[in-house]
């Protein structure tokens, strides 16, 4: 599994859905310089613990907005499978009312250079192409600043879903250092004391 932290973010133009309706080369480039963006891998359409997490960060999204985050989701479904999926009620088992991005991944590009592809192309003995695994994501999540550098990632195995609490915790650990220059030790949440930064990386990281 690929570190992207501290590296810029992989650029992509994909199709994808926003507040229901179908948009070509969607891109996160448009964020550069501007927002933060939470950008969430989930592994399919029509699930069962995908909708959870989905309609969580829709309930969240006025607190990352607050924050100058844009929250973007993606997997390896079509524009119009997500397009589907919107026209289903929430209480129905589908993702109404959810009105952030979504972006079709339908080639796995982007999720094989985000390195959240559970699947892969092998050859067999006979020289032919198979696939090994589902050729879906896993629940990767990667915090991304306003120049375009990840600064947090975390990918989960297709079971377990993640926290909303946690994820906005990140963006303000990520918020604080920048504007006060203090690293934010364990279980920090805004409002709590931080400490002062000292180590060399951090340095760097506020020289940039």
């Amino acid at each position: 599994m690929a570190v992207l932290v501290g590296r810029k973010a992989p650029s992509f133009k994909a199709s994808a859905v926003v507040d229901g309706q179908i948009v070509e080369n969607f891109s996160l480039d448009q964020y550069q310089g501007s927002k933060y963006v939470l950008f969430f891998f989930y592994p399919k359409d029509f699930t069962f613990v995908c909708p959870t997490e989905l309609h969580a960060f829709q309930d969240a999204l006025a607190e990352f907005e607050s924050r100058n985050v844009a929250v973007v989701g993606c997997s390896t479904d079509t524009e119009m499978s997500h397009w589907g999926w919107l026209q289903v009620p929430r209480d129905k088992g589908g993702i109404g009312g959810v009105s952030y991005p979504l972006v079709a991944d339908t080639n796995k590009t982007i999720a094989e250079d985000y390195d959240v592809l559970v699947g892969d192309y092998v050859l067999n003995d006979d020289d032919e192409i198979e696939v090994e695994g589902e050729l879906i994501a896993y629940r990767g999540l990667f915090l991304i600043d306003k120049d375009g550098i990840v600064q947090h990632q975390l990918v989960n195995n297709l079971p377990l879903g993640r926290s909303i609490k946690e994820a906005i915790r990140m963006v303000d650990a990520l918020q604080h250092f920048e504007e006060h220059g203090e690293v934010c030790p364990m279980d920090w949440e805004k409002g709590q004391d931080a400490m002062e930064a000292t180590h060399e990386s951090t340095a760097s990281y506020l020289a940039k």
